[in-house]
């Protein structure tokens, strides 16, 4: 803490949990139904005039043990979060709650490690050094796969008039990352077509009591205590799931070999791969991908023109697209920093306090005790006034020039994006090669065509993009 935070007024927490148990309760109505999730947030903000208050977090009885937490809503309180020698992360991945390990072939995995187990560091050393590993092999394999995404998107075009872009997305997604791990087609395996059907329903199941389907003729209680109240139980996927490990566990041999010589089980190390890879990366890819072509279609033809000329003139002077081009692209990087910034793809950050810690936000200091939950709501963190100018609005060249320093404030990788992820830290393991993809989804996409058209509404997680014409490139 700098001398200047240390001389902030130490102000109680305000806010309270209301009644027990009725009170949480309440609090999960009021998330997914009477305010929704950043109504929820914003409006105890604005009650409570203060960006760190108390609240009862979803999803509360019977879902999660404890759902009073202390929440963070602007960028200075919200690193705590991240502070690992403060904050305790066992078992707190989703939120509050944990899902049954029956859909992790019974291990807790590395999400749900505490940076003091020792199988945390052994566990993110082989996601980094894997990664490391197959660097070359990110932008050949990820042009194959959006080739054909676009192959796609021009044939339901041609044929319908409009394409639903949030399909073709997932299946393209799915084909990078199985290539990636597992250097074949899935095609070329059991799975056919279906891997992307599978981690939809494997991944929904886990994340349920967070959703609100939204369905107009089911009553929100039912649908409450269908989603919110007792976890899903596995079996309703559990064919699906072993189809997945199944091949994934032929598929990885050298993978799982390093695995082998580092102590762990080749299932364990499988199922470990299978989330970073289905549930991190493919998930999170399912959302971070149609919010960036959301926000720049809606941006309109001057954004598209900029970037065209940006990407062109880089890939004409470098030869193709090579690692050299892209990191040439200063208004391409920031359009992806902009999206990640103002469209998180992991909302919540949860942890717990290991010892009594003071925190601070822009105007006063708060005492937060040991064993307290701490809960960062991140779309409010990252549109703090008082760090970016006009928040809520997608500035596509926010992050160019000086002004790449504020990459600090951007939390999406459940760290700074300033940082590099570590084995002694939560970090996404894959950080760079989500910025670097969506720079590269920019790239492919504005060296074929001059400027498109969408339209787009919300989908249980994230946005829903259909593009409504194309225009090819013209020069």
């Amino acid at each position: 803490m700098s001398s200047s935070d240390s001389k902030l007024p130490l102000r109680d927490i305000p806010g309270d949990y209301g009644l027990p148990f009725f009170g949480a309760i309440k609090d999960r109505f009021d998330f997914h139904y009477n305010q929704g999730t950043d109504g929820f947030f914003r409006s105890r903000m604005q009650s409570y005039q203060s960006t760190v208050y108390r609240a009862n977090v979803p999803p509360g009885p019977f879902n999660a043990p404890k759902s009073k937490a202390i929440v963070l809503v602007d960028a200075v309180s919200f690193p705590i979060l991240f502070n690992n020698s403060k904050v305790d992360k066992t078992n707190y991945f989703d939120g509050t709650f944990m899902p049954s390990t029956d859909f992790t072939g019974g291990y807790r995995l590395c999400p749900f490690l505490d940076t003091c187990e020792p199988k945390h560091a052994t566990l993110k050393g082989l996601f980094l050094s894997t990664l490391a590993n197959l660097h070359n092999r990110f932008i050949p394999l990820f042009l194959s796969s959006i080739s054909e995404l676009f192959t796609h998107l021009e044939h339901e075009m041609s044929d319908k008039g409009e394409a639903y872009f949030n399909t073709l997305s997932d299946d393209m997604a799915f084909d990078f990352l199985f290539r990636l791990f597992c250097e074949k087609s899935p095609s070329e395996t059991s799975l056919a077509s279906d891997g992307p059907t599978f981690l939809n329903k494997w991944v929904f199941f886990q994340l349920a009591p967070l959703i609100s389907l939204g369905l107009k003729h089911v009553p929100n209680f039912i649908e409450d205590l269908v989603l919110h109240t007792f976890p899903l139980p596995f079996f309703p996927i559990k064919s699906d799931y072993k189809k997945i490990f199944d091949v994934f566990y032929k598929s990885m041999g050298s993978i799982l070999d390093e695995a082998e010589k580092l102590g762990l089980k080749r299932d364990e190390a499988c199922h470990n791969f299978i989330f970073l890879a289905g549930f991190n990366s493919y998930g999170g890819m399912k959302v971070f991908f149609p919010a960036l072509i959301r926000w720049v279609g809606a941006a309109g033809e001057s954004l598209h023109r900029r970037l065209t000329h940006e990407i062109r003139t880089a890939v004409n002077e470098e030869g193709g697209v090579t690692f050299s081009a892209v990191n040439r692209m200063s208004l391409t990087k920031s359009v992806v920093y902009e999206t990640l910034r103002i469209d998180p793809p992991v909302p919540f950050q949860t942890a717990k306090a290991r010892e009594d810690v003071i925190i601070h936000s822009h105007d006063s200091s708060f005492l937060i005790k040991k064993d307290e939950i701490i809960f960062g709501y991140q779309p409010l963190a990252t549109k703090d006034p008082k760090i970016f100018e006009n928040p809520e609005e997608f500035i596509a060249d926010r992050f160019v020039g000086d002004r790449e320093e504020l990459i600090k404030y951007v939390y999406w990788s459940n760290g700074k994006e300033s940082d590099d992820s570590t084995v002694n830290d939560k970090q996404c393991p894959g950080k760079d090669l989500v910025v670097l993809l969506g720079r590269l989804m920019l790239v492919e996409f504005f060296l074929r065509y001059d400027t498109f058209e969408i339209e787009f509404g919300k989908l249980l997680l994230g946005y829903k993009v259909t593009f409504k014409s194309v225009t090819k490139a013209t020069s």
